[in-house]
């Protein structure tokens, strides 16, 4: 806690404003997560996505008080706050938590390589945490702003800090190391992540070794050479400590299987690893190097290293039992963790009514009565209406919330009094310590579906939206979220969409937008294809319709004249610029600017047009002409022109293509999951979804026989694996796949379909692939792009997307 004089002090800003006022207890740099701001500081970071410091008027509206800006915003109240004004808002965060860090003498571990970072941060709390009062990175906070953040949560009672430092580019480890200041180091590997970044890998080894420039003992691999190469270069005074399959160590392990033989300081031990996976068992040898260099005698690792559980990274929203919602994070329950999944909530929650499941908080490094105190504070921030509350010592001060909470000693006890009543229409967050074995809540509060799923990746939508916008700058952006938002889901991709502050949605029915209105989507949206009959409901629901005839136009002007109190909404007006869909055309365009100047209370949104072949280089000169027709209609239309009136052409394409086709306005469509709408972007966005499912059942089908209906596949040269797996025609895959025309992947190899595709399922050719009865088995998703399945269908992605069945159930998450 810091006053705001030492604040001022410690970031040597330039203060506007009173530094008498309340301490300064946390940091944040967004604005969406800040539901009351008392105590906060906000850091309003520019970059070339955000403006953080667009959003301090909201902030202060929440009771914020404290800002460290670049420049001092004005508006009505601005006087009653206080400013400290810096060059770079970034390396404040930074000099403020490096400051922080500098309060507190317990050993620090920072973890840096490109990749298992977070796994091994995870598992050595595991391992370390019944002799530790331990502070972590939560989650992945491994960023030039996330390591400040993770810094900042080190206080008085902690004995041990584990932080993990990633870098994009080079200089930026630099800032890292300054921030963490560790003892110990530890490197897990070096990979391919970021590599265009760098001239070289040895550029990179180097560049993250700078994390360790000041510590007293390194952790590494002493088998990798390149890697050891680079680190005696370095010339850095680290005592190395090294592991090794090859005895090169100081820890050497010989591995049979699952079973590790291990030899450390002359003493010989034995460990069962709970997976067998390399990367895994990587991981768990530099789990247990730097364990025993902190003391940990090699017979207890022996008996903890088996009882590391898989490290759950990310959120799950899954659909619930009496039209809940289900946020599943019961990988651990930490302060940390639960305000990442309290924020999750909020920005995502599909009901009104909010419930937290929550179990007791384990070694959280405080005393009980001071840690359920603040997580009362946070369910009452967050809006919490409900707490079911697991485990002894939470139960124990269930006084010091202010909300309705039950208690019960253990899980079966919650289970034996749960009823489908008791989250009937609510939004539910189920977060639990995993010895409290909270998945079996889960699994009964799920819907029940069969098992193929649609897995959404709402990080890697996020991501291509943040990568879109970053390439039209200056543009507003509409999403469109039509057909279940092109078959993710359109409520969860809109609830994403509108915390990343989108600037409108786009949908094509007017059913589609009283939905979102429902949810509780505040985001200005517009109606594509709606029907005049039905302009009440777009009025009740504040919606705004695309208007392509005179038809349409009057019948908007009668309903809103019946409808005096809506007369701030507006329409969008459809031009038709060579696409001859829908629109007005040249020759009606007279008759619509004089219906316009009579009918002033009818408003004009905006005025747009679509693209008929923006993808299409061959037809660019067409397009040309689309675009000079479109300014044509503005310019036509400018005499009954709004000061806000926004034009908008560009899909996807055009924006990335044309930028003389993006005005004041581009739509975004199949992009955002992930699809490259044109070759210069592949690799540049992330498919968001995975179609999955699961082997039923594996056969042995001899020479002569046939699979499936018609006996379209025979058996002839020698005997074949084949595996049945619940996927059919009925849920999206078309009949047309099947006879090996196109393949699924199963443990990383292709499994061609043999026989017809049936209805609710079909049979893969398994012959030569290690698998079992319930493997996964993946349709598409980042391992097996979209791209293949749409050209197998010749089709586009588009209609891959959109045929995906209702009943294919949609599992939506965030890393």
């Amino acid at each position: 806690m810091y006053s705001a004089l030492q604040i001022s002090q410690i970031l040597n800003a330039n203060t506007v404003g009173s530094l008498d006022g309340p301490d300064i207890e946390w940091l944040s740099i967004d604005s969406r997560s800040v539901s009351s701001g008392h105590g906060g500081l906000f850091f309003a970071i520019k970059s070339e996505k955000n403006d953080g410091h667009r959003f301090i008027e909201e902030l202060a509206a929440k009771g914020m008080r404290y800002f460290v800006v670049q420049q001092v915003p004005v508006f009505n109240g601005s006087a009653e706050l206080t400013f400290f004004v810096v060059d770079d808002v970034i390396a404040e965060l930074q000099c403020l938590a490096a400051f922080h860090r500098l309060q507190f003498n317990c050993p620090v571990i920072a973890i840096t390589g490109s990749n298992g970072k977070t796994i091994v941060k995870e598992w050595l709390w595991q391992v370390l945490q019944p002799d530790f009062h331990l502070v972590r990175s939560p989650k992945s906070y491994n960023s030039q702003v996330g390591v400040p953040l993770s810094v900042w949560r080190m206080n008085d009672s902690h004995n041990l800090a584990i932080f993990e430092a990633g870098i994009s580019k080079p200089g930026e480890m630099s800032r890292l190391e300054r921030v963490i200041q560790p003892q110990i180091g530890i490197f897990t590997n070096i990979g391919a992540a970021h590599e265009k970044n760098f001239t070289s890998e040895q550029e990179k080894i180097r560049e993250k070794f700078k994390l360790f420039e000041h510590c007293s003992t390194v952790i590494m691999p002493a088998d990798d050479e390149k890697v050891v190469v680079e680190w005696m270069k370095t010339g850095y005074n680290a005592n190395l400590i090294g592991w090794s399959f090859r005895k090169k160590g100081n820890l050497n392990i010989r591995q049979e299987g699952a079973t590790l033989e291990c030899q450390w300081k002359g003493t010989e031990f034995t460990v069962q690893a709970p997976f067998f996976d390399e990367a895994s068992i990587e991981n768990i040898i530099t789990v247990m190097t730097a364990a025993l260099h902190l003391g940990v005698p090699p017979k207890v690792l022996s008996k903890r290293i088996p009882h590391l559980t898989a490290v759950g990274m990310r959120l799950e929203m899954l659909e619930g039992i009496n039209n809940s919602q289900l946020i599943n994070d019961s990988y651990s329950a930490d302060l940390s963790s639960l305000q990442i999944a309290l924020d999750f909530l909020q920005q995502q929650q599909l009901h009104q009514r909010k419930i937290l499941i929550i179990s007791d908080i384990l070694e959280a490094g405080m005393a009980d009565a001071d840690l359920y105190k603040q997580v009362a504070v946070l369910c009452t921030a967050k809006g919490i209406d409900e707490i079911h509350a697991i485990g002894p010592r939470i139960g124990a001060f269930k006084t010091v919330f202010n909300k309705p909470i039950t208690t019960y000693a253990s899980t079966d006890e919650f289970l034996l009094a749960f009823h489908p009543g008791m989250i009937e229409q609510s939004s539910v967050l189920i977060k639990g310590a995993r010895v409290f074995s909270f998945e079996r809540i889960t699994k009964a509060l799920q819907q029940r579906v069969h098992e193929t799923v649609l897995e959404i990746n709402l990080n890697a939508v996020a991501g291509n939206f943040a990568a879109l916008k970053e390439a039209v700058p200056g543009s507003k952006v509409m999403a469109m979220v039509k057909a279940a938002a092109y078959g993710a889901g359109n409520l969860e991709i809109a609830k994403l969409l509108e915390y990343q502050r989108v600037d409108y949605l786009g949908v094509a029915y007017t059913s589609e937008g009283v939905e979102l209105r429902k949810s509780g989507i505040k985001t200005p949206i517009m109606v594509m294809n709606p029907d005049p009959n039905h302009y009440e409901w777009l009025l009740k629901n504040r919606l705004e319709p695309e208007v392509f005839n005179i038809n349409g136009l009057k019948a908007w002007q009668l309903a809103i004249d019946k409808w005096p109190k809506e007369t701030d909404l507006g329409i969008h007006l459809k031009m038709d610029t060579g696409m001859h869909r829908l629109g007005f055309m040249e020759h009606e365009w007279p008759e619509l600017l004089r219906f316009l100047e009579d009918h002033p209370q009818v408003k004009i949104k905006s005025v747009f047009s679509h693209l008929a072949a923006a993808d299409e280089p061959g037809f660019d000169a067409f397009t040309h002409q689309q675009i000079e027709t479109f300014r044509r209609a503005c310019e036509w239309l400018k005499p009954v022109w709004q000061p806000d009136t926004i034009r908008h052409l560009a899909n996807t394409s055009a924006a990335l293509r044309f930028p003389e086709a993006r005005f004041d306005m581009v739509r975004l469509g199949i992009g955002l999951y992930g699809v490259a709408p044109i070759p210069e972007w592949k690799g540049k966005l992330v498919l968001a979804g995975r179609l999955k499912t699961h082997i039923s059942q594996i056969r042995e089908v001899k020479v002569g026989d046939s699979v499936g209906y018609n006996r379209n596949h025979r058996v002839d040269a020698q005997n074949q694996r084949i595996a049945t797996v619940p996927i059919g025609y009925a849920d999206g895959l078309p009949r047309k796949l099947g006879n090996q025309r196109f393949s699924l992947w199963v443990n990383g190899k292709e499994a061609p379909i043999v026989g017809n595709v049936c209805m609710d399922m079909c049979m893969i050719n398994v012959s030569g692939i290690s698998c079992s009865e319930g493997d996964e088995v993946i349709v598409f998703g980042p391992e097996k792009p979209i791209d293949h399945l749409a050209h197998a269908l010749e089709t586009i992605p588009y209609e891959v997307l959109t045929g995906i069945s209702s009943r294919v159930k949609r599992v939506f998450f965030q890393e």
